[in-house]
C-alpha cells in the first residue's frame, strides 16, 4: 500500500456538462432512487413482516432487495452530490469504499439470482419433494454461500486494484469508482494481475448465467406441459421478466467491465454502468415482487393491519 500514497484523491469525470445538464441528471438519478428505495423498502418490509410470506422463494426475494439497495446506495448518493455541487472529487478512502461495496453488491445479487432460479425450478418441477427439497437449512446454505462467495470476490478484487500503483493521474473516467477505469490510470506493470482476475470472474458470472437458463429451460418444458392456455401465460409472465432482467444484467456488467480493458472509453461505458447499476435495483421491485398477487395481499394487510390503526389514525388526526 505504499506505492499508493501519491494519490490522495480521484476525479470522476462521469456525465461532463453544462451546470443544466448535472442538474437534469442529478434530478433523473433522485428519481430512480427513491423509487429504488421505495420498491425495495416494501418488499423487505412486506416480507418480514407478513408470515404467510416467510417461504424460501420471499426469503431469497428479500436478501435480493437489501442488495438491490447497496448495490444503488454504493454508487447514486455520491453521484447526486457532485453532480448538485460541481465537486467532482472522491476521497482516496470513498473510492476503496465504492469498489469493495459495489463488486460485493453486484456479485451476491447475481448468486441470490441463482438461487431463486434454482428455488423455482424445484418448485414447479418437483412440487411434491419441493419442501423436502428448499428447506430452511438449504435456504441458509445457499444464503450464506451467497454472502461469503461475494464478500471473498470483493475483497479480492480491492485488494487486486488498490495493490497497484497510482501516481500523478487521477481522472477516473467515470461517474463512480470502477475498476477497469482505475486499471487505466496506473502506473503499475502488474496490471495483468487483475485483469486475469477479471476474466477469471466473467467466467463465474457466465457459469451462473448457464445455470439460470438451465433451470429456466426445465421450468418451460414443465410449464408446457399445463393443460389450461391460462396456467401457461401466467408462468410465462412471470418467468421470461426474470430472465429478461439477469440476461441484462449480466451482459450491461461484462459488457461495462470489458470495453474499457479492450478497447477505448467512449460514451458507451458510461451507459452500460448505469444499466448495472440502476436497472436491476428499479426493475427488481416490480418484476419479483410488486406483480405478484401475494405480495399485493400482503401490503394491503400491512397498510390495514399495521398503518391504519385506530391509535394511528387518531394520532394522525390530533396532529
Amino acid at each position: 500500500m505504499n506505492n499508493i500514497s501519491a494519490v490522495t484523491e480521484f476525479l470522476l469525470m462521469g456525465f461532463a456538462g453544462t451546470w443544466k445538464l448535472q442538474f437534469l441528471q442529478a434530478g433523473v438519478f433522485i428519481v430512480i432512487y427513491l423509487a429504488a428505495l421505495m420498491g425495495n423498502g416494501l418488499i423487505i418490509t412486506i416480507t418480514s413482516l407478513d408470515p404467510s410470506l416467510h417461504t424460501p422463494m420471499y426469503f431469497f426475494l428479500r436478501n435480493l432487495s437489501f442488495f438491490d439497495l447497496c448495490l444503488i446506495s454504493a454508487v447514486i448518493p455520491k453521484t447526486i452530490v457532485n453532480s448538485l455541487t460541481h465537486n467532482d472529487y472522491i476521497s482516496f478512502l470513498g473510492c476503496v469504499t465504492q469498489v469493495f461495496l459495489v463488486t460485493f453488491s453486484a456479485a451476491t445479487e447475481l448468486f441470490f439470482l441463482t438461487a431463486m432460479s434454482i428455488d423455482r425450478y424445484a418448485a414447479i418441477c418437483h412440487p411434491l419433494h419441493y419442501k423436502v427439497i428448499m428447506n430452511r437449512d438449504t435456504c441458509v446454505q445457499m444464503a450464506s454461500l451467497s454472502l461469503l462467495s461475494g464478500c471473498m470476490l470483493s475483497m479480492i478484487h480491492t485488494a487486486g486494484t488498490f495493490s497497484l500503483s497510482y501516481c500523478e493521474l487521477n481522472e477516473i473516467q467515470q461517474f463512480f469508482c470502477d475498476i477497469p477505469q482505475l486499471l487505466a490510470i496506473s502506473c503499475s506493470e502488474h496490471v495483468t494481475a487483475e485483469i486475469a482476475l477479471i476474466f477469471i470472474n466473467a467466467v463465474l458470472d457466465l457459469c451462473c448465467l448457464a445455470c439460470i437458463i438451465i433451470s429456466y429451460t426445465y421450468i418451460f418444458s414443465t410449464v408446457k406441459k399445463i393443460p389450461s392456455t391460462e396456467g401457461q401465460s401466467k408462468a410465462y409472465s412471470t418467468c421470461l421478466p426474470h430472465l429478461a432482467v439477469v440476461v441484462l444484467f449480466i451482459s450491461t456488467a461484462l459488457g461495462a467491465y470489458f470495453k474499457p480493458i479492450l478497447g477505448s472509453v467512449s460514451f458507451t461505458d458510461l451507459i452500460l454502468s448505469a444499466f448495472y447499476v440502476l436497472l436491476p435495483p428499479s426493475l427488481n421491485p416490480i418484476i419479483y415482487g410488486l406483480r405478484n398477487k401475494a405480495m399485493k395481499a400482503g401490503l394491503k394487510k400491512l397498510i390495514t393491519t399495521k398503518l391504519l390503526t385506530k391509535e394511528n389514525l387518531l394520532i394522525f388526526f390530533q396532529k
